[in-house]
């Protein structure tokens, strides 16, 4: 006898839902607001990008929360993304944390598997911003997150 999973109830009981998505647009040497944290605190179960158009400059790339209240910090360590190119399909993910810094925004090729520990987070009201310093290629960001302050939320922004 064969069990059946409805993956997106197992999706939702798991991480919290279908991710919410936003694309950076061409990159710039820019910030980006890519998600807004509205009403409370959220737990972010997932984070993840996708290139959908070639990086292929030098770009120090890297993920920042911007809270209403209180200081800007890094997600991830600022991290060549381009010098090496990363290819259309290449999933941006993060290395484990050191003692000394932040997690590392990795690239992995699609057909490399792309894989790395998963960015589990408590975040309070604010945005998580994409700050570029190259000038070509676009990623599509993926966040998966549940509710920790009843009416909390997390969209697109």
């Amino acid at each position: 006898m064969g069990i059946l999973n409805n993956a997106s109830a197992f999706r939702n009981a798991i991480l919290g839902g279908a991710p919410v998505t936003k694309s950076t647009g061409t990159l710039a040497a820019t910030t980006v607001a890519l998600f807004t944290v509205a009403g409370g605190e959220v737990l972010v179960t997932a984070l993840w990008g996708k290139v959908t158009t070639a990086i292929t400059v030098a770009n120090s790339y890297k993920l920042q929360f911007n809270p209403t209240t209180g200081d800007t910090g890094d997600m991830c360590a600022a991290t060549d993304i381009g010098t090496n190119d990363s290819a259309a399909g290449s999933l941006l993910t993060f290395s484990l944390a050191t003692t000394t810094a932040p997690r590392k925004l990795i690239a992995g090729s699609a057909s490399a598997g792309g894989y790395a520990e998963p960015l589990v987070t408590v975040l309070t009201i604010g945005q998580i911003e994409s700050v570029s310093a190259g000038t070509d290629g676009v990623i599509s960001w993926y966040c998966t997150w549940v509710p920790l302050t009843d009416g909390a939320t997390l969209v697109a922004a």
